[in-house]
């Protein structure tokens, strides 16, 4: 079978991203024969390699809204799309998704549509939402099977006419992990958060700051591993609260299971959300997690169970969950073992990649 799978963004890994190099390496290493369109010349591309997985550049994908770029882009994947002759096409992100099934419609070609949560779910600017949600419609109109990374944005989907029924296919994420890393032993006294995402929209550090200003007496540390526009505020946020010596910015790093495995409590507060890979990488190294409700993070995170969900903005909530977690350590333990069990059994690698051939396959065979 010959994947073509096109995405956005090469400069930023960011979960859609890391999700295309999974499916991609996996299907692969399963004989299909896969190359991957991508905007820019990033981090993205050098991962590929490093995988041994082809990447055409499209120069004039970009993310940002650029009409005559994005007329241009259209003509450019579907030259690409031509020489390719694919059997499936794969697309992810808005712009690429957008442009990626308008070419592939166009040559009579079957594709796929993975959104890695909708750019007009809850949270999102009024104005933008009705845009997004505007285009989405059409789209599906187009035909094609639409996979969901979770329920809530399949049913999301559905409450606003983008597409019907059956063309719409939850497919949880699903992740690989190194059981090889070992956790190195540390003060049992100072209990280490952690927060893997980057300083931007829609991801809330400054709710997790101000909660954390509010437990600063007990014994913790947390880690910021990311980097992003809004890294200098809350810099500036943890300063003018005293919490300097008790927050490590990380920055970007590459070694995120080695900092998952040593820390004890796992944190994501943000806005808006699909259903992040990273909150699936803390469940696989058994830590419990602290995350807001919103997108499908509850279909990972079951309240109460293996973390606490948080409402959106709660900052009180959010202190009240940290107080708990910081000062029970079999709470921490059971919680984790939960979440393992729990992502063992709905999110692994296989089962994510076994699913996707299935679709694959169907659509192809619609096709024809």
């Amino acid at each position: 079978m010959k994947i073509v799978y096109v995405i956005t963004r090469s400069d930023v890994i960011g979960g859609a991203n890391v999700h295309l190099l999974d499916l991609a390496e996996g299907m692969q290493d399963k004989g299909h024969q896969v190359t991957i369109l991508i905007g820019g010349t990033g981090i993205v591309v050098e991962k590929a390699k490093e995988r041994n997985l082809e990447c055409v550049i499209v120069k004039n994908l970009v993310r940002e809204v650029n009409l005559i770029k994005d007329f241009k882009c259209y003509f450019e994947i579907k030259k690409h799309l031509l020489i390719l002759k694919p059997d499936i096409v794969h697309l992810h992100s808005s712009k690429a998704g957008i442009l990626g099934r308008l070419a592939s419609w166009r040559l009579g070609l079957a594709y796929i549509f993975t959104a890695h949560g909708w750019a007009f779910t809850d949270g999102v600017a009024q104005r933008t939402a009705m845009l997004y949600r505007f285009i989405e419609k059409g789209m599906a109109k187009l035909g094609g099977k639409i996979i969901t990374v979770s329920e809530y944005d399949r049913n999301l989907a559905l409450k606003h006419g983008v597409g019907k029924p059956e063309q719409l296919i939850t497919i949880h994420n699903g992740i690989s992990t190194d059981r090889r890393i070992i956790k190195i032993p540390h003060n049992d006294k100072v209990i280490r958060l952690i927060m893997v995402a980057r300083f931007d929209i829609p991801k809330n550090y400054t709710d997790v700051v101000a909660a954390l200003a509010k437990v600063k007496d007990l014994d913790w540390q947390v880690e910021f591993v990311g980097d992003g526009v809004l890294l200098n505020m809350v810099k500036q946020q943890a300063k003018s609260l005293s919490l300097d010596n008790k927050i490590i910015f990380s920055g970007q790093c590459h070694d995120v299971e080695k900092r998952l495995v040593n820390a004890d409590i796992f944190l994501l507060i943000s806005n808006w959300e699909g259903l992040p890979l990273t909150i699936l990488e803390a469940m696989a190294k058994g830590l419990p997690i602290i995350a807001s409700d919103v997108g499908g993070i509850k279909e990972a995170v079951w309240d109460g169970k293996n973390g606490y969900l948080i409402p959106r903005g709660d900052i009180n909530c959010l202190a009240d969950k940290l107080n708990i977690l910081i000062g029970n350590k079999t709470l921490r333990d059971r919680m984790g073992y939960a979440g393992k069990d729990i992502f063992e059994s709905h999110f692994t690698y296989e089962l994510m990649l076994t699913k996707t051939l299935e679709i694959y396959n169907s659509v192809i065979n619609l096709n024809s």
